[in-house]
């Protein structure tokens, strides 16, 4: 069991429409991506309350495609990209491989 301390908090609305924003996601790329809804989307990034385990699945969704969350820390929660490696880069932003030209 995992003390308070050391549990993963939530992520704010706020912060899913940054991430969004970041990953250049429309609601509905975060839908398929958390296997959710896109209603669940609008509804968690206007604020209504959610089952732990649906926000946990955007939260995951986001993690995966290289999103940090920064928690509160007197600055307001925020995001960050985390810094991707050269396979990743090759990647577009729905996780697709891109065709590279060869000339």
């Amino acid at each position: 069991m995992q003390r308070k301390s050391e549990q993963k908090s939530e992520i704010a609305p706020a912060q899913s429409r940054m991430a969004r924003g970041a990953l250049e996601w429309g609601i509905r790329d975060l839908a398929k991506a958390a296997d959710v809804s896109h209603d669940t989307v609008i509804r968690f990034e206007r604020g209504d309350e959610l089952k732990s385990r649906t926000v946990a699945a955007i939260q995951s969704a986001f993690e995966k495609a290289g999103v940090e969350f920064i928690p509160e820390n007197g600055g307001g929660p925020g995001v960050r990209l985390k810094k991707r490696n050269k396979h990743q880069r090759n990647r577009s932003r729905h996780g697709e491989e891109e065709e590279k030209d060869s000339g």
